[in-house]
């Protein structure tokens, strides 16, 4: 099956073979006009080499088949190119770099754009992640913990807690955008051929394409693509535990939430009663592809010496699609968020199932005043017990108690029972995920 389901069209876009050898042809013309500003070939020959860097020129396919039995796509464009281009650029063509090079720079700067998509989509998704919070600071829900009720909350504050998640998952891949960095080393790493200007081009490249200029080239060293591999699994799994919740939110029984309908939307080919939420759904499965990516690029530290034997090459498909996958389970994820309906009704409703045992712990710390705590604790256990016995509301019980009604006056237990009297800090949380969220928009700007 094609997995256009799991990513979108422009980051498919970038990692196409098309678009692999752009950014090849950019790191040859980058480098040739590096190497004039050095002083090293002549600009006539850099000119030359960037006339000839053009996509439309070359047989994209004809190259990756010479590819497949050289082991590497560098080598038959490099013997490509230098049909192409003039003289007296002819001989200057790939002048002191090695495969690696242009292989890893190239991947840099596809990287770079594919982030930049990233980008703009965790943004999108914490628009919709702050419209919610903001608009649902009173909405009652039940907050669950190992699924079941726990405590009330606002849903505003799960949609902040949402919201903070992403807001940090965009600040960690901004910075690894920064970090990205241009590859050049030559043959083993030294820049021999280059004699003593090779670090004066290594620096005049990083330039030239708006790359960090690293201490040192690292061919064998991948903590910089390990670092980016495992950034982007995080943000992926971000997106799945978002997924998860509305996928929960959405069950028949629950029906808090749904995802917006749309025309051809969500269905299934044998129920026509089914609403599916589609778009969380496939945040969740882009992210166990993703996942399954990392595991290869971190294992693909180890590599032998100064040029590795089967981990650099397995980063070629593996961060490619990394980063397809992640970027499919944020669109998917903001694709979810924006425009989720949020039946306050039924969060209400479901909060009132218990009957109220959910106040349990606002009864036993405002019996704790009167009573010390363990034996408040002792007291509502039983008054709870007593409820499901009679299988009647914890307020009812309460009432009619007379441990409760020494301590406590009719309205106090009224208002200790009310779910919009224990919130706790909800509002000044749901505050602080906003206030993050507009500085990030600020250092955006």
């Amino acid at each position: 099956m094609s997995d256009a389901l799991y990513t979108t069209p422009a980051l498919a876009a970038i990692f196409t073979p098309e678009g692999n050898l752009g950014q090849l042809l950019a790191f040859e013309a980058a480098l040739a006009r590096a190497e004039t500003r050095a002083g090293l070939i002549p600009a006539e020959a850099a000119e030359a080499i960037a006339a000839a860097c053009r996509v439309e020129l070359y047989d994209v396919m004809a190259l990756y088949s010479d590819a497949a039995r050289a082991g590497t796509l560098v080598i038959p464009l490099v013997r490509a190119l230098t049909a192409k281009v003039a003289e007296p650029g002819r001989a200057y063509v790939h002048w002191g770099a090695t495969s690696q090079d242009a292989i890893d720079t190239a991947l840099m700067l596809q990287l770079r754009a594919a982030l930049n998509l990233i980008e703009a989509d965790l943004l999108r998704l914490a628009a919709a992640c702050a419209r919610l919070a903001e608009a649902h600071r009173a909405t009652l829900m039940p907050a669950r913990t190992l699924l079941q009720q726990a405590l009330p909350m606002p849903f505003g504050l799960k949609a902040a807690r949402w919201l903070a998640l992403v807001v940090r998952q965009a600040c960690t891949l901004r910075t690894q955008r920064e970090q990205l960095a241009v590859q050049f080393g030559g043959a083993a790493g030294t820049l021999a051929a280059l004699g003593e200007q090779g670090l004066a081009v290594a620096d005049l490249l990083a330039a030239e394409l708006g790359l960090v200029a690293p201490d040192l080239p690292w061919h064998a060293e991948r903590d910089r693509t390990a670092s980016l591999a495992a950034a982007l699994g995080v943000a992926a799994g971000s997106m799945a535990k978002i997924g998860h919740d509305i996928v929960l939110l959405a069950q028949s029984e629950v029906g808090e939430v749904g995802e917006a309908s749309a025309p051809g939307k969500g269905g299934s080919s044998a129920m026509p009663q089914k609403r599916n939420p589609v778009d969380a759904v496939l945040a969740q499965a882009a992210a166990r592809l993703a996942a399954g990516q990392v595991t290869v690029l971190l294992g693909a530290l180890a590599q032998e010496h100064e040029r590795a034997a089967g981990g650099w090459q397995a980063e070629w498909q593996a961060l490619p699609d990394l980063v397809r996958y992640t970027g499919g389970a944020v669109a998917r994820t903001a694709d979810a968020i924006t425009g989720l309906e949020v039946d306050s009704t039924r969060m209400r409703a479901n909060l009132e199932v218990g009957g109220g045992l959910l106040m349990a712990e606002a009864l036993t710390l405002a019996l704790a005043f009167q009573l010390g705590r363990p034996e408040a604790v002792h007291l509502v256990q039983a008054l709870c017990a007593r409820a499901v016995t009679a299988q009647t509301s914890l307020a009812v019980i309460v009432a009619a108690d007379v441990q409760v009604s020494a301590v406590l006056s009719p309205a106090e237990i009224t208002a200790t029972l009310d779910p919009a009297n224990y919130l706790g800090s909800s509002g000044a949380l749901i505050d602080r995920a906003l206030e993050r969220y507009h500085a990030l928009l600020t250092e955006s700007s």
